[in-house]
């Protein structure tokens, strides 16, 4: 049966003095599918990158892609993995086609394929219309564009993205990741995206790691992720009620499953460990109320990502506390 895993890290660690970057890092990644590696700055989602890449060595452990060593066989990896940092670099006094034919020339594409190489891929990435103009003059979405092209020349099996939709405007926004998607869909590259922007990354991921203080903290898909925290107890919901009163407000406190309650106008934000909607609506029926909104949340990225952010850090401080 064929390995469908072509990223792999395994016991991965880097550490700088005594701060620990990244901390026995063990992850896989499948082959075609776009993996979104998710945490605040500094968490150590760059730091990975640039091991997976051989640009700095890892203090323990190793990492692999497509088989090969990242830190012993770094320039294998190189030929079959394109990078695009989150500020892509090109010559301002250049045009587009001109910083895509140097691009070329460097990875030895013969001079003959070159021209209609770089039409096929301005075409691909929608920038034919600006290809003679100089980069200097570009938005930072055509840049961005221009950057995915640029890491197409080689025809990489992986491309690492980090921080890439930063700085885009909506429009941009939506483009540039109907062209990851497409990437994965259509071509069948594995992308790897390192983000700390959940609401963009959650609509093209297949999975996502969440990554706090070096760990990482919990991997899967969206839903399998929405799941389990639903299964260890975290439900929010949203609840809006005509009238909006104090008397719903003490039915609400003496539920004891209930963690923690909030208003936000006529809304009730509501923490609990089990799931109340029957018990709530039952009460509101029998007390006649008007139900205007009921919505669990959970299912959504930034529910995910709060929930497992909280217990890292409540975690981080009990050991400390030990400490």
């Amino acid at each position: 049966m064929e390995d469908t895993t072509i990223i792999r890290t395994e016991d991965l660690t880097k550490a700088y003095g005594t701060k620990i970057a990244v901390n026995h890092l063990g992850l896989q990644i499948r082959r075609g599918e776009i993996f979104g590696l998710l945490g605040p700055n500094g968490a150590g989602k760059t730091t990975t990158i640039l091991m997976l890449l051989g640009l700095t060595e890892p203090t323990q452990g190793r990492a692999f892609i497509d088989g090969f060593d990242c830190t012993r066989q770094s320039m294998q990896v190189k030929r079959i993995t394109g990078y695009m940092p989150d500020n892509v670099g090109f010559y301002g006094d250049m045009t587009g086609r001109e910083n895509l034919r140097f691009t070329a020339r460097l990875n030895g594409i013969p001079e003959n394929e070159i021209d209609p190489l770089i039409d096929s891929l301005l075409e691909k990435v929608g920038m034919k219309y600006a290809a003679d103009q100089k980069t200097e003059t570009y938005s930072k979405g055509m840049h961005q564009r221009l950057g995915i092209a640029d890491v197409l020349i080689k025809d990489p099996e992986v491309i690492i993205m980090d921080e890439p939709t930063t700085g885009l405007d909506p429009e941009g926004m939506r483009e540039f990741l109907n062209l990851i998607k497409q990437l994965s869909v259509q071509d069948g590259k594995t992308i790897l995206v390192s983000s700390h922007q959940l609401y963009q990354i959650q609509q093209i991921c297949d999975r996502v790691g969440i990554f706090v203080d070096g760990s990482l903290i919990a991997c899967g898909g969206i839903d399998e992720l929405g799941t389990q925290i639903a299964a260890e107890g975290h439900y929010m919901l949203e609840i809006e009620t005509k009238p909006c009163d104090s008397r719903f407000l003490g039915f609400l406190r003496g539920l004891s499953s209930i963690t923690d309650i909030s208003k936000e106008g006529n809304t009730f934000v509501i923490s609990s460990s089990e799931d109340l909607r029957s018990e709530i609506t039952k009460y509101l029926g029998t007390n006649e109320y008007k139900l205007l909104h009921m919505h669990q949340k959970g299912g959504d990225l930034d529910e995910i990502y709060r929930v497992y952010f909280e217990e890292a850090e409540k975690e981080g401080d009990d050991h400390n506390g030990k400490g």
